[in-house]
């Protein structure tokens, strides 16, 4: 930089941003692929993430799990796509309809992605899903 020109303003100045938390990332999921009927993968970590919201409580019955449960039963026996219950017929509005909400950390991330993995026939996480979300959403926290 020349002795002329005036040093560039830090970014964190104009930016004070919150830590992202786990009911913003269940409802990033439920825009990103809400469109795709829930799986049992998605159906493990939904709960997965619902528990780390409560840091361990089990969540109240009839919360977000049970309903991602429900929901990827009855998919399970649905005949065509039109009839099964998406992503975002689960997720939507989901950090108000959690009773405890907190920032996500990288435990959080690597335990919801536990959860999806063992749902999951492939290896990966699904594109977009929770797990995905929740890790991505980790990092961002981990840089403020």
């Amino acid at each position: 930089m020349s002795q002329g020109q005036p040093p560039k303003p830090h970014i964190d100045k104009y930016f004070d941003l919150e830590p992202i938390t786990i009911g913003e990332v269940l409802e990033t999921a439920a825009v990103s692929v809400g469109d795709r009927p829930i799986e049992s993968s998605d159906a493990d970590a939904i709960p997965a993430a619902e528990r780390r919201a409560s840091c361990g409580d089990e969540g109240e019955s009839g919360g977000l799990g049970d309903t991602a449960q429900a929901a990827a039963s009855f998919n399970a026996t649905a005949a065509q796509n039109v009839h099964k219950i998406n992503i975002s017929d689960v997720l939507k509005n989901a950090a108000s309809k959690l009773p405890h909400d907190k920032a996500v950390t990288c435990e959080d991330a690597e335990a919801v992605k536990g959860a999806e993995l063992r749902g999951r026939l492939e290896t990966v996480v699904r594109p977009g899903g929770v797990a995905e979300t929740m890790s991505k959403a980790a990092r961002v926290n981990l840089q403020d």
